[in-house]
């Protein structure tokens, strides 16, 4: 038998050879787009877990006059606040007719709520995650609002 033959017959180095395209293969097509899926749903978790702490927090340090202290009562609820994600959009509604609670509106506060961003950057799925958004990535608003208890 001549050694053509003996290689043809074993080829046994055929999967070493395929080994690298299998590889890039599966990397650029599987695992890559299951990562960006991965981290951008590690990062709404985390973010919608930091409005729900903050919220927490609010809940049971509510305030006692709020004729008085508004303003300073939001800026200390707004000071527990997790720094990754800034709380915007902060706003404490008193009565039932949905008006913000200041020194004039003396009945007690309904419902509290307020928004954060959360930041994506795909590697691959750019333009599946990112529907709009300019540069490098792509922002998202969460909201969240609570009632007092």
């Amino acid at each position: 038998m001549n050694r053509k033959a003996s290689f043809i017959r074993d080829q046994r180095g055929v999967v070493a050879f395929e080994l690298p395209a299998v590889y890039l293969f599966l990397m650029l097509t599987v695992l890559l787009p299951l990562a960006d899926v991965a981290i951008a749903g590690l990062q709404f978790t985390s973010a919608r877990q930091a409005l729900r702490n903050f919220g927490y927090s609010i809940q049971y340090t509510p305030p006692d006059d709020v004729t008085v202290s508004t303003t300073n009562w939001v800026n200390a609820a707004l000071a527990k606040a997790d720094s990754k994600y800034p709380i915007s959009n902060f706003r404490l509604v008193c009565g039932d007719s949905d008006v913000l609670c200041s020194a004039s509106n003396d009945v007690k506060p309904r419902y509290y709520s307020y928004t954060t961003t959360v930041t994506l950057a795909p590697i691959v799925l750019k333009k599946v995650l990112c529907t709009s958004g300019t540069g490098n990535g792509c922002t998202f608003t969460l909201s969240y609002s609570e009632q007092f208890q």
